[in-house]
């Protein structure tokens, strides 16, 4: 009988840690804290070029309420992604939802706002819930589907505003104020994300359909074999992004106090570059909410600072394409590193 007893106590040895110092680990090794590293340098670096951009009356109001719509759209797409598929119709239900906020406040400005809020979140759920449809019970790709209904969704928006534009005289004054009002320094609007950003949080982490979507992103066949409720988990996730793209549309319509056609365009892409930069894999199976919205809070970062640090606006979306691709690279590699690893452990065993 072999009396080597280093690979037992090698596999028992991380058990043994008290749970502060796994804590630590596994803070000190995240993603998450790299990201946030380099938002922090990011910001310190803005500021010694431009001190009002902290510093300044409205600095730190602006630095956390600029990304709070963003923020929304993050955690959602998060959700998607995690489940490796991806949500590409967010910026056209943001759309829809800011303009049947302003269409129900232009016919009423008596409405309750909340009724409101719960209108434009039951609307973005709706949409979301025709894409989990079709993408779990058509089995069509997520990116062809989503791509699809972001046009469809634009064209009906389109059709139905036209040229009409809902401005901020159709707005109730207790409504507009939602967009600036702030609540000991910090803006509603941000307080709004930071909410939804524990709940969903507090939901993947400890809730058992949370953990099932990260299952279903790791491997759907293997969660179908498992039993798994693979499509009511896709339609969930897929719900629960459209409704946040809902929400975000109602505080859209709050920050600027307007709403047309092309409101929230091109902004799917921002969502879904925020998560991947934010250390959540394109591939599905892992990442955090937190990761997301640091990277929302970061993107939007890059675009008010790099100006200000004397970079040309031309390069803007190549620094930001620069960290998508050096966070997939980073993902990739990582991803590789595990599974040698992990077959390393089970050769030895």
């Amino acid at each position: 009988m072999s009396t080597d007893v280093s690979q037992p106590d090698l596999m028992v040895a991380p058990s043994q840690q008290s749970r502060s110092q796994r804590t630590i680990k596994a803070v000190l090794g995240s993603r998450e804290l790299a990201i946030a590293l380099v938002l922090v340098a990011l910001v310190v670096a803005t500021t010694v070029r431009r001190p009002s951009f902290v510093t300044g009356s409205d600095g730190f109001r602006d630095l956390l309420l600029a990304p709070s719509i963003l923020l929304l759209l993050a955690i959602g797409q998060m959700v998607v992604i995690v489940t490796r598929n991806v949500d590409l119709s967010v910026g056209s239900t943001l759309g829809i939802s800011a303009y049947v906020c302003g269409s129900l406040f232009s016919a009423d400005q008596e409405r309750s706002v909340v009724l409101v809020l719960v209108i434009c979140v039951l609307v973005g759920a709706g949409l979301g819930l025709i894409n989990g449809l079709l993408v779990a019970f058509f089995r069509v790709p997520a990116l062809v589907i989503t791509l699809g209904t972001m046009y469809v969704f634009r064209g009906v928006l389109k059709n139905v505003a036209g040229s009409n534009r809902i401005t901020a005289g159709d707005f109730p004054a207790g409504f507009e104020k939602l967009g600036t009002q702030q609540l000991l320094g910090v803006p509603v609007l941000t307080i709004i994300g930071l909410v939804v950003l524990v709940a969903v949080g507090y939901y993947l982490h400890t809730a058992r359909g949370g953990r099932e979507l990260y299952a279903i992103g790791s491997d759907p066949e293997a969660a179908k074999l498992y039993g798994l409720p693979v499509a009511r988990r896709v339609v969930t996730a897929f719900v629960l992004c459209g409704a946040l793209a809902g929400l975000a549309g109602a505080v859209t319509a709050a920050r600027y106090a307007t709403a047309y056609s092309g409101t929230g365009s091109g902004i799917e892409l921002q969502a879904v570059a925020a998560v991947v930069i934010g250390g959540v894999a394109i591939f599905g199976g892992s990442g955090t909410v937190w990761g997301a919205a640091i990277g929302a809070f970061l993107l939007i970062t890059i675009n008010r600072s790099l100006p200000i640090l004397g970079i040309s606006e031309y390069w803007q979306g190549a620094v930001v394409g620069a960290l998508i691709l050096g966070s997939i690279c980073l993902d990739r590699y990582l991803s590789a590193r595990r599974a040698r690893h992990l077959i390393e452990a089970r050769d030895d065993a």
